[in-house]
């Protein structure tokens, strides 16, 4: 069976100075870049497969393909070192680097460097698993003679990478033996694409394994439990970092600022700050938005301040901290002022969370013509959570009609979504307008959308657990609702009536 990929050797049908032998009644001169400089052989490999690695490295792949052309026909032979260069320039770029990796594929199969030189192998596998061609990864690794820790994890980052995670899993059953990398792969991958509980389970497995993770894994870890709000893992990861020598690492603090404060612990999020003995403009973000988020306004607002004193230039993330500080706390001269300021004086284009923020203030303020006219006239087309926030606001203040205008819009974005009718038919509910409420649900009903259910969750012990309305399929129900039951009857003692709607 061929291991090349669709461009080989044998395919190719004309003359080819990436595949063919130069002919030396038919080159030139020259030798080498400099043609007044007498190079030895391995000092002149050295220099040309410089040359292709400055152009690799500013993504510029078709010249680093025409220095390769000159180095052949120049009568020079490239090493292992200038093949894993041009692999790994292809795998950066991949949009950039299909055919010209694909030719080197066949250059190096030619060689037989794909299967008896591990790094070669490793850089090919890369290329084609960063290049959304993991099957050809797979085809590559399974002909490699010898394979390293390096091939096995690159492998497994490669099926992750392409959400093929069962097949990762089982290149991680398959290695002969897994260091810190090869879990991390898997955790990493995981957290990355949304699999945050899985993240965590392999974590626990890494853990009773007794492999002491580094700091790759504790930022995968931190990453998925901020998203999960599992507080408690965050604080028993804290714990362990604090015993590690990476415990003054600055991304491993600012992922802790921003566990504690996607937890709501922002005390906890500022004493990891103020501890930091190195701070990056990461780190200041993250703790001004984390003050943001919290409710925080006044806080936020001094650290953005604080940041510029120590000589940090804020950038749009800082903005978009400082602007959600204004609009949750109702500043909106403040708020219309930072604005200013980041487009004016700092020269940042707003983008769409920018913009975001400052119909979120308007929307929150009441002020909601002035939102509508900022949506209409942006530069860019509104989003969903900007259409959201402002349609949030048309309930609470009761504008029928500005609400059913952005309904279109939303509609228009995701005409599957059922929580734009919903909150549409709730705004006629709240006003009493319950024909225009149903109408709404007759309406999800003719186009097919059903209401997806809600849910909420809550972490005991490191797990989360979550529930939708009558969910009877958890473990401890029976003890849940006895407890509900419980509850019930303590509020009907205390003369606690539940609100009773008649629909007109």
């Amino acid at each position: 069976m061929s291991l090349l990929p669709a461009v080989t050797p044998a395919s190719v049908t004309c003359p080819n100075p990436l595949i063919s032998p130069p002919n030396p009644k038919t080159q030139p001169l020259s030798s080498n870049p400099n043609p007044r400089i007498s190079l030895k052989p391995l000092e002149s490999v050295v220099l040309w497969t410089s040359s292709i690695s400055r152009h690799c490295r500013a993504g510029q792949l078709s010249r680093a393909a025409q220095e390769f052309t000159r180095m052949r026909l120049s009568g020079v032979e490239p090493n292992h070192i200038t093949f894993i260069t041009l692999l790994s320039g292809c795998a950066e770029f991949p949009s950039k680097g299909r055919d010209l990796g694909s030719l080197i594929h066949g250059y190096v199969c030619k060689l037989g460097l794909d299967k008896e030189d591990v790094i070669v192998g490793t850089a090919l596998v890369e290329m084609y698993s960063k290049g959304e061609q993991v099957e050809v990864a797979k085809l590559v690794f399974d002909a490699m003679m010898v394979k390293n820790s390096v091939s096995w994890n690159t492998m497994i980052d490669g099926y992750m990478r392409n959400r093929e995670y069962e097949k990762a899993v089982e290149v991680f059953d398959e290695m002969p033996q897994r260091d810190v990398i090869s879990w991390t792969a898997l955790i990493n991958g995981f957290a990355k694409r949304g699999f945050y509980e899985e993240a965590l389970d392999w974590f626990r497995e890494m853990m009773i394994f007794g492999v002491e993770p580094d700091y790759v894994t504790i930022i995968a870890v931190l990453t998925a439990c901020a998203n999960l709000g599992t507080l408690s893992v965050g604080l028993w990861v804290h714990r362990l970092v604090l015993k590690q020598s990476f415990r003054n690492n600055v991304r491993v603090n600012n992922s802790l600022i921003d566990m504690y404060s996607r937890c709501g612990c922002i005390e906890f999020a500022r004493e990891v700050f103020d501890k930091m003995q190195k701070r990056s403009l990461v780190s200041w973000n993250s703790i001004i938005v984390g003050f943001a988020v919290n409710g925080f306004a006044e806080e936020a607002l001094k650290y953005f301040d604080a940041m510029q004193k120590e000589g940090f230039k804020p950038d749009g993330v800082s903005f978009t901290g400082a602007l959600t500080a204004c609009s949750h706390a109702g500043l909106v001269d403040e708020g219309l002022r930072y604005f200013d300021i980041m487009k004016r004086v700092h020269k940042i284009s707003p983008r769409i969370e920018h913009f975001g923020c400052i119909v979120d203030l308007y929307s929150r303020a009441g002020k909601l013509k002035e939102a509508w006219d900022l949506v209409r006239n942006m530069p860019m087309k509104p989003n969903e959570v900007v259409l959201g926030s402002l349609l949030a606001a048309c309930r609470n203040y009761g504008d029928i009609s500005l609400a059913e205008r952005i309904v279109k819009n939303l509609v228009a974005l995701d005409p599957g979504s059922d929580s734009n009718y919903v909150l549409l038919s709730n705004i006629y509910a709240a006003v009493g307008r319950w024909v225009g409420a149903s109408k709404v649900r007759r309406r999800m009903k003719a186009l097919g959308i059903q209401k997806k259910p809600g849910f909420s969750s809550i972490e005991i012990s490191g797990c989360v657990h979550e529930f939708v309305a009558g969910d009877k399929s958890h473990i401890d129900k029976d003890s849940i609702y006895a407890m509900l039951e419980l509850l019930s009857f303590d509020l009907m003692s205390s003369g606690y009536a539940p609100e009773i709607v008649v629909r007109e």
